[in-house]
């Protein structure tokens, strides 16, 4: 069993097959595993800090059994019950959306829950989500006025799909609205790593292979594959070429530019779109209020802020614009927005980090949406597992991980 990437989706998909007691190699391009989602120490800011920023909902199945099989059940925290913390920079109005246990959706009734100046009857737009066919956009369904979309369906679909809302697939937001919001509480509280992205999501997962005597190599990028009678027959890796033989399977987990160089025919998606993260060194550990690690803001630079100890974070997605910038100036202007939540000096800028994805995700448009493929492809033994291939998902970390398990479960139905 050969797996080649070895960020979620492909460590996935090895610790599926391996818990299975299958024979697994992974082959990873670059010298660390966890691809996009991994940590790693800032000298500048003398901090271990994640390329970039994530947060996860306890309802999201894939996840949450995957960190069951690698024994990290715990890296997790989190809120004890559900609750989105928010703050407009502009005013400094803060408010707090708190969906209720069960699945009939009570909440919206009680006006300290709900999203300030929005009616209930605001909320019956979820159910346009539901409705939404492929061809149309969040905004074609809700549009794009009203406080509950500026305050957070807008935040909420950039979130999930790195794209604008005039412009992202609004039937990707309705599986994650079934999967979290629509199950209550219990499934859409907030979680983000404990200590980092790699002491959840990777190190464990490297740990579990080693102990099933799975092989990780790192530095050995896949150059080409050969075809012969609809079957992957060699791989090239560098100087080395290693033969697959009759019972051999591939899972190719690489960003799909990569996979559709390698595999003939394979359509995928070809437009991308940039994530800014930006980490700050503060002078003291400073906490969010009723100590959750992150907040939503509303109407400044930064969509997130997210805390752990002395380092701020924050996160701008869809921000290929941002981007241009150079990185002092995506700093000063993120600044002002954390100092606005932490009640910091908006002046004295601290140390800082800024990281740009240029192509974090795919662009989760309709036409981009209909070009992810699925797991199986024409070649027999060949699969491929990423968050860029048809999960019915975004391009999330819940979607990377279904994806893995997405191509274990079909290589177990052969």
């Amino acid at each position: 069993m050969f797996i080649v990437g070895a960020g979620l989706a492909g460590l996935s998909a090895a610790v599926s097959l391996a818990n299975e007691g299958r024979a697994v190699t992974v082959y990873e391009a670059g010298v660390r595993a966890g691809g996009r989602c991994r940590s790693y120490f800032d000298a500048r800011l003398d901090r271990l800090i994640d390329n970039g920023n994530h947060l996860l909902l306890s309802g999201n199945r894939s996840a949450v059994r995957y960190l069951a099989d690698t024994g990290a059940d715990d890296a997790l925290v989190g809120p004890a019950s559900a609750c989105f913390p928010f703050l407009d920079v502009r005013t400094g109005r803060r408010w707090r959306v708190r969906p209720n246990a069960g699945r009939v959706p009570w909440w919206i009734l009680r006006g300290a829950r709900r999203v300030p100046d929005t009616r209930a009857r605001d909320y019956l737009s979820t159910l346009k989500f539901a409705l939404a066919g492929p061809d149309r956009t969040v905004t074609d369904c809700i549009g794009d006025r009203g406080a509950l979309f500026e305050r957070f369906w807008e935040p909420l679909a950039v979130a999930a799909l790195n794209t604008p809302a005039r412009s992202g697939a609004a039937a990707l937001l309705w599986p994650v609205l079934r999967e979290t919001f629509a199950r209550g509480e219990a499934a859409c509280r907030p979680r983000i790593a404990r200590l980092g992205l790699s002491q959840a999501f990777v190190d464990p997962a490297l740990e579990l292979l080693g102990r099933r005597g799975a092989k990780v190599w790192l530095g050995r990028r896949l150059r080409g594959i050969e075809f012969a009678n609809r079957r992957a027959t060699r791989l090239e890796l560098g100087t080395e070429a290693i033969a697959l033989e009759s019972g051999d399977i591939l899972v190719l987990a690489v960003p799909p530019s990569a996979a559709a160089g390698l595999v003939p025919s394979l359509i995928v998606p070809e437009e991308s779109n940039t994530i800014v993260n930006a980490h700050f060194r503060l002078a003291e550990s400073v906490g969010l209020p009723a100590d959750l690690p992150f907040l939503g803001l509303v109407g400044g630079t930064a969509q997130w802020l997210f805390t752990r100890g002395d380092v701020a974070s924050i996160t701008i997605s869809a921000a290929d614009a941002l981007a241009g910038e150079p990185a002092g100036e995506i700093a000063r202007k993120t600044w002002r927005d954390v100092a606005t939540a932490l009640h910091l000096d908006p002046v004295a800028l601290p140390a800082y980090r800024v990281v740009k994805e240029r192509r974090a995700t795919f662009a989760q448009t309709p036409g981009e949406v209909r070009r992810r493929p699925g797991t199986r492809t024409a070649f027999a033994n060949l699969y491929l597992a990423g968050d860029w291939i048809d999960t019915g998902l975004p391009a999330t970390i819940e979607g990377a991980i279904r994806s893995g398990h997405l191509a274990a479960r079909a290589i177990a139905g052969r």
